[in-house]
């Protein structure tokens, strides 16, 4: 199973603050949303900007940045800007995450999923839900502290399941009225509160398609930053009922055999990683036809 992201396990060392003013470049995640500012290469590919300070990039910047660790030793650094003001890096450019997948080294995709979601956190946990005080920063978590009642807010996180229901050769997919006609992909839906992870999987099949499902085993796990998801990804065995989409989140859902796939998410997404893996097991288990 190729589980999502552990392409820099033990190279990656994160932290709340740096001990010590670094004069030595790092890498800027600098964010607006989902936009990444980014540098074209030669090539074609991308990079982050390397420099010591947020501010010799020319961009308006949010006033505090905040750190996320040292990748192969380097400091990382995210940063809040303004992707409307005007700039002074002729080199540089706005993209949305999603179109860097592939195109940005996959070490620094990864964090900057994490920059994107810490950034968006912080621009919209300003104030106390309870006394409405400006929160400060914790001293030993990411979390941020209301200094008059004490009320604690983490980063902002949606644990959502990925359900791949697979019945001998064949995978469940379905299609939800965002995709493009054609387009399908495996079930997927939030955990509500109280709620194990099992039980949202059975709860999410049986809404959608109206199925009961056996047996399940944990795949893998992908941080999904539009916004704040975490997605959760389960392979289950199909045990009883006939397909009924419910018509609301998925207009269309079907059996396909592996080796006559409609067109699906590819290896940016977890669900692309999953149906991949599957195709893989049964090429290596019943060949190719």
């Amino acid at each position: 199973m190729n589980r999502y992201g552990d392409g820099f396990s033990g190279r990656f060392e994160p932290v709340l603050r740096f001990e010590t003013v670094r004069a030595d470049p790092a890498w800027w995640f600098v964010c607006d949303g989902s936009r990444l500012w980014v540098r074209r290469e030669a090539d074609g590919s991308f990079s982050l900007p390397r420099v010591t300070r947020a501010l010799f990039l020319g961009l308006a910047t949010d006033p505090v940045p905040h750190p996320l660790g040292y990748l192969d030793g380097v400091a990382c650094q995210a940063v809040g800007a303004d992707s409307n003001a005007e700039t002074t890096d002729p080199q540089g450019q706005w993209l949305d995450l999603r179109r860097l997948h592939g195109r940005l080294p996959q070490d620094l995709f990864l964090l900057a999923g994490r920059a994107i979601q810490i950034v968006a956190w912080d621009r919209t946990h300003r104030y106390c839900g309870q006394c409405a005080t400006t929160l400060v920063f914790a001293e030993n978590d990411r979390a941020k502290q209301c200094p008059a009642c004490g009320l604690r807010q983490f980063p902002r996180l949606a644990p959502a399941v990925m359900a791949m229901v697979v019945r001998g050769t064949e995978v469940l997919l379905a299609r939800g009225p965002e995709f493009p006609e054609g387009m399908f992909s495996i079930l997927a839906g939030f955990v509500e509160p109280g709620e194990t992870l099992e039980s949202c999987v059975r709860r999410e099949v049986a809404e959608e398609v109206g199925i009961e499902v056996g047996p399940m085993r944990y795949l893998g796990s992908q941080p999904w930053p539009f916004p704040h998801s975490l997605m959760i990804g389960f392979v289950c065995e199909y045990r009883a009922g006939a397909l009924r989409p419910d018509g609301v989140e998925i207009v269309e859902a079907g059996w396909f055999d592996y080796r006559a796939l409609p067109p699906h998410p590819g290896p940016m997404s977890l669900a692309g990683v999953l149906i991949a893996d599957f195709v893989a097991d049964c090429t290596q288990r019943f060949g190719v036809a």
